[in-house]
């Protein structure tokens, strides 16, 4: 009931409102039946926007870090994301990918919109990175269409760490629902999986027209961050004296 709320009376309208998004596509979206929606993720906004102009409801799987925050910010947060019907997946230990994939399963064994992004965390620069294959899973077990989604203006709107959005123009775009049923049974086998995300990546970013970077955004995102602690570090020690 609350997530009927949000989306037709309290956050929706708004963000419709705010934003004007202009969707592109949204006739790939099937109106009834179990499929994945699989898009490139630029900015916390995307969480809302997505649901708001989508007539059927869809179900992400949200880091667990959305509904163990600390306070009263964490609080409020943690019942947003359960009051909408968002999925908390740990995301870290090695059964982290399985628990992602159970709970995916089971959203899609309902007849549901399953909402993923492929990269497993938001980019941190605008660009689009490596997927992981657990989109791939999920869509041979399930044996359901995946639909390539691209948001495009959001990181603009709202880039990580900024808690505010700016208003920028927002665009939404669907492509062609991809069918894998080519390769039905072979879920374990490794090279197929990733040929599949890989093909799922390219639909994305030919609708996102981003750049692409063949490495996974989490790697990307700790070697930049080890990179400015070690110039942190060179600065301190070596600080740069003044030219007389």
């Amino acid at each position: 009931m609350f997530y009927y709320l949000l989306k037709y009376v309290v956050l929706g309208p708004l963000l419709r409102l705010l934003f004007r998004p202009r969707i592109e596509g949204l006739e790939h979206v099937p109106a009834s039946g179990a499929a994945i929606i699989a898009g490139n993720h630029l900015s916390f906004s995307d969480h809302f926007l997505l649901p708001a102009i989508l007539k059927r409801r869809v179900t992400f799987l949200a880091k667990a870090e959305y509904f163990t925050g600390p306070g009263i910010k964490g609080r409020l947060t943690a019942a947003f994301f359960r009051s909408a019907g968002q999925i908390p997946v740990d995301r870290s230990g090695k059964g982290a990918g399985q628990a992602a994939i159970r709970e995916g399963l089971g959203v899609l064994g309902k007849d549901e919109l399953l909402g993923i992004y492929p990269e497993g965390t938001r980019s941190h620069d605008g660009r689009l990175y490596k997927g992981k294959v657990g989109v791939a899973v999920m869509a041979l077990k399930a044996q359901v269409p995946v639909i390539p989604c691209a948001m495009i203006g959001t990181f603009e709107a709202q880039p990580p760490g900024k808690v505010i959005p700016t208003l920028h123009p927002v665009a939404i775009r669907f492509g062609e629902p991809l069918d894998f049923s080519r390769y039905l049974g072979m879920e374990n086998e490794k090279a197929v999986l990733r040929a599949i995300t890989d093909e799922i990546m390219y639909a994305i970013l030919m609708l996102s027209e981003q750049e692409y970077v063949d490495q996974y955004a989490a790697v990307a995102k700790a070697e930049e961050a080890a990179a400015k602690t070690e110039k942190a570090e060179k600065a301190r020690k070596f600080p740069r004296l003044p030219l007389s």
